[in-house]
């Protein structure tokens, strides 16, 4: 019996005390401590005093909390401009309360230490840029939870509860409407997006999160109804075309803010070959084809046939551009090298997990002279480094992007060029 509290935490779940908050963390937490644990505080500020309620109680060593009661505020806290927001609320934002230059500096705080303790490199420069628009209204495509009773929303943090929302501040405002508006009855969830024509999407999804059908509605008049709707993009200087429900950047000043660092990075030479690693629609690979010319080649790899599509139509116009549709594993990966040869410039933009210790032992292994890593996960990206570093590369450059305001999710860039190989 006491091996099985121990293995579930100490049954603090419900308890309040207080705490002085220390550092943040991955994840949109800071860290505290109090009675020789450590508490994973949401809601809170490093430095500030609160009162805090234990919200999860699984582990001997941690429990995870909500700062319910200020006692000493930050001078970087704001009052949070959603209505939705707080302990025990929608679980979509995590730095409503705090100031948006802080918010920054805490991202790239979280991206220094994790390249700290998971890659061995200390006092990495790295600063979080601001992108255009404001901390509200970015969101161009927002993914809502379906309760029910039809009616969408977001879940509570940790939790499968669906808080039914009126309005998502963070959210572009017909995309917001589209979704929140209206009934969704026997759905899972519903996609929404709106595109670079101000063409709103609204892809309903089974329990499963299949796409089951999709609505389009432009400026003019909306289209019938559809298994899956299409979206158009601008960014690169071209015009792109996704499935509604693919991948595309949601801040609309990312895409292009991604493809200049991706750009400037690379430095990609005529007659050179460029491998785009995770491909999507081809932003990156249609975005360095030009530079490597007529006697270049870039090849573009992604899993999914609905993106493979889109990519080819997209690069149609770029003779050195190739789409090759496979999963980017190890086995994989080491064919598409052994047809394709060593390539002079790595791109990748790997799901949030990243790209794994096989795909980055097996693309250092290949000896390009540039490698650029486009990041979700400041800890996948440090893990990545690591190998990386391990085969010999070095970490030269790393740019972070505020693509995801309000929310502790942050967007880098980074650049591995070949060095001395390291211990780590």
């Amino acid at each position: 019996m006491a091996e099985r509290r121990a293995e579930r935490g100490l049954g603090w779940t419900g308890r309040e005390f207080e705490v002085t908050v220390g550092p943040v963390a991955h994840g949109g937490h800071c860290v505290a401590r109090h009675e020789g644990r450590v508490v994973f505080v949401r809601h809170g500020l490093p430095g500030e005093r609160v009162v805090v309620r234990v919200t999860e109680d699984r582990h001997p060593g941690f429990c995870r909390a909500d700062a319910v009661e200020v006692l000493d505020a930050s001078p970087a806290r704001v009052e949070r401009p959603c209505p939705y927001s707080g302990p025990g609320r929608c679980g979509g934002c995590d730095w409503q309360h705090v100031d948006p230059a802080e918010q920054r500096r805490l991202k790239a705080a979280v991206v220094r230490e994790q390249l700290a303790r998971l890659a061995g490199l200390e006092d990495v420069e790295v600063a979080v840029e601001e992108l255009p628009g404001g901390p509200l209204r970015w969101r161009s495509r927002a993914r809502f939870a379906v309760d029910r009773s039809g009616a969408a929303g977001l879940r509570r943090h940790r939790s499968h509860d669906v808080v039914v929302l009126e309005d998502c501040p963070i959210t572009v405002e017909p995309a917001a409407a589209a979704a929140l508006q209206r009934r969704w009855p026997g759905a899972g969830a519903v996609d929404v997006s709106v595109d670079s024509t101000g063409a709103v999407t609204t892809t309903r999804l089974d329990r499963q999160g299949r796409p089951t059908s999709s609505r389009v509605v432009r400026p003019g008049g909306d289209l019938p109804e559809e298994p899956v709707g299409r979206a158009e993009r601008h960014a690169g200087g071209r015009d792109w075309e996704v499935e509604g429900t693919g991948f595309w950047q949601v801040h609309p000043a990312a895409a292009d803010a991604l493809v200049e660092a991706v750009t400037a990075f690379a430095g990609v030479r005529p007659g050179e070959t460029v491998l785009d690693l995770y491909a999507g629609a081809g932003l990156f690979g249609g975005a360095l084809a030009p530079a490597a010319g007529r006697e270049g080649r870039v090849v573009c790899v992604e899993s999914d046939a609905g993106a493979c599509a889109a990519a080819d139509a997209n690069l149609a116009d770029l003779p050195q551009a190739e789409v090759w549709q496979g999963d980017v594993d190890a086995e994989g990966l080491a064919e598409l090298l052994g047809d394709l040869g060593a390539p002079d410039v790595v791109v990748l933009d790997p799901p949030r997990a990243g790209a794994g210790r096989a795909v980055s032992a097996l693309l250092a292994a290949t000896g390009a002279r540039a490698v650029v890593y486009v990041a979700c996960d400041p800890a996948a990206l440090a893990r990545d480094v690591a190998v990386f570093r391990a085969a010999g590369y070095e970490l030269s450059a790393v740019r972070g992007f505020d693509a995801f305001p309000m929310t502790a999710h942050v967007e880098c860039v980074a650049l591995l060029v070949p060095g001395s190989p390291s211990s780590v």
